[in-house]
């Protein structure tokens, strides 16, 4: 028994999702994401490890771009495998990879013309990592599966998807290979979701594994009571509106800007915070938002019986689809407070950054954070407490006020990994601790292994490990 498994990104870094697995002389490529730590980016250009053209599938857990943001790449330089993942991230990952692709375009000509101006060059290449006809012809190589419906992906090579509550249509994938009459099941983690969050189902547990890779993006640290969040969400209006600015929320568009949406709803039927403009000013969100209309299925008891006492929460009176970039810009001359929400979550691109440009210097109004800030991204900078920020090529003072809402995090933080992996009847070969930072990747291995007494490993990038 012969497996080879590498870990070509997501490796004591919290992007770039990529491990690579071989078995009975088949390959095959566990997510194929972006990364977007400053310090790190540089790899989303450089070949990958493994020849594209010899990969024979690539099983897609979810749909954000840290997971699915390079298949355009692959595709481009070679990959005619499928892409497997559930119906709901085939719709979504189209979505958000066009306007990945779109905002790379735009990114570039938007640096070459600055660089033409100033007469500089910048450390990347001033072309887009790929363009949007890419991300178009990767759309034909998507392939769905439904929960808990094996596919055989090649000769002794199987794989399941099962609900990772993390976004939706997120996956949990289990990989089972049999080979000279033995058998072993290896799981992927994906990202894990929280219990007990609106919306998406509870992440599914499993009572067997020979090998499991875990995430662990929080795997430092114990989130707040969640209890606290549209209390926090409420206070940051409140206050914002007494003093007569804006709030601006980083939000990715991908489940936490629906969640935003459900939580202000909530506020309004409870008569918690007065009647505001709400703006939500991605176009990618739009259009997500109506995935999650197209997929009720997926939907916790929570959320169902929301939508059967107030229909959806996503027909929040008075919000606002900000399509055009026009519409996006003519919402910066609206008096009064408004609520705008945008992307990208971590700031790193897309409209985020041109309303932070006009509001980040005014003391009257919040940037309330709702998500994770990666290390290197500018949303890490600004909840960090940098005093000066530069936002499309200038240098901005930071005088409005900063609020992170701690307990919105779609990932379960140490105890809940934890919890997780317990559901175990039996301690697996081994576990690897990817999808965190160094510091928390060690941490939560660490932790596991004085809870558990099991073989933990945190691998560093592009190591290979042969599983026997």
């Amino acid at each position: 028994m012969q497996i080879k498994l590498q870990f070509l990104g997501a490796a004591q870094n919290v992007t770039g999702s990529r491990h690579f697995l071989e078995a009975n002389g088949t390959q095959v490529l566990i997510d194929c994401g972006l990364y977007q730590e400053r310090q790190f980016r540089q790899r989303n250009w450089d070949p990958f490890p493994i020849e594209p053209k010899n990969i024979d599938a690539v099983l897609l857990t979810h749909a954000h771009l840290d997971h699915c943001g390079l298949l355009p790449k692959l595709v481009r330089e070679g990959f005619k495998g499928k892409i497997y993942c559930t119906a709901a991230t085939s719709e979504i990952a189209r979505i958000i990879l066009l306007d990945s692709a779109k905002i790379q375009e735009e990114d570039a000509e938007y640096k070459r013309k600055r660089h033409k101006r100033e007469r500089r060059k910048g450390p990347y290449p001033v072309v887009p990592l790929y363009t949007i006809e890419d991300a178009e012809a990767s759309f034909p190589f998507f392939s769905t599966v439904e929960y808990r419906k094996s596919v055989d992906i090649a000769d002794g090579v199987e794989a399941t998807f099962y609900d990772a509550g993390h976004v939706l249509g997120s996956s949990i994938i289990r990989v089972k290979v049999r080979q000279d009459g033995q058998e072993r099941i290896i799981l992927f983690s994906g990202d894990i979701g929280r219990p007990d969050r609106p919306i998406v189902c509870d992440p599914t547990v499993f009572d067997y594994a020979d090998y499991v890779l875990i995430e662990s993006t929080y795997g430092d640290r114990v989130h707040e009571d969640t209890a606290d969040v549209e209390k926090a969400i409420g206070n940051a209006i409140n206050s914002t509106v007494k003093a007569g600015g804006n709030i601006i929320v980083p939000s990715f568009a991908l489940e936490r800007s629906q969640e935003v949406l459900y939580y202000i709803n909530e506020l309004r039927l409870k008569n918690q915070i007065p009647e505001l403009k709400v703006f939500l000013d991605s176009p990618m969100a739009s259009r997500i938002t109506k995935v999650f209309q197209h997929h009720p299925e997926l939907f916790d008891k929570e959320m169902t019986d929301f939508i059967k006492r107030h229909k959806s929460p996503f027909d929040l009176p008075g919000l606002q689809m900000a399509g055009t970039a026009d519409e996006s810009k003519a919402i910066n001359h609206i008096k009064g407070t408004v609520m705008v929400i945008a992307g990208s979550g971590m700031c790193t691109g897309g409209r985020v950054k041109f309303h932070l440009v006009n509001n980040i210097s005014r003391p009257n109004n919040t940037i309330m954070f709702v998500g994770y800030q990666a290390v290197g991204t500018l949303g890490r900078r600004i909840v960090n407490g940098e005093r000066k920020v530069r936002i499309l090529g200038e240098k901005r003072t930071i005088k409005a006020k900063i609020v992170r809402i701690h307990g919105f995090s779609a990932h379960a933080d140490r105890n809940e990994l934890l919890e997780w992996l317990r559901e175990l009847d039996a301690p697996p070969r081994a576990v690897f601790v990817v999808h965190g930072e160094t510091e928390s990747a060690l941490s939560f291995g660490n932790f596991v292994r004085e809870q558990t007494g099991w073989q933990i490993s945190v691998p560093a990038y592009q190591e290979q490990i042969v599983l026997d």
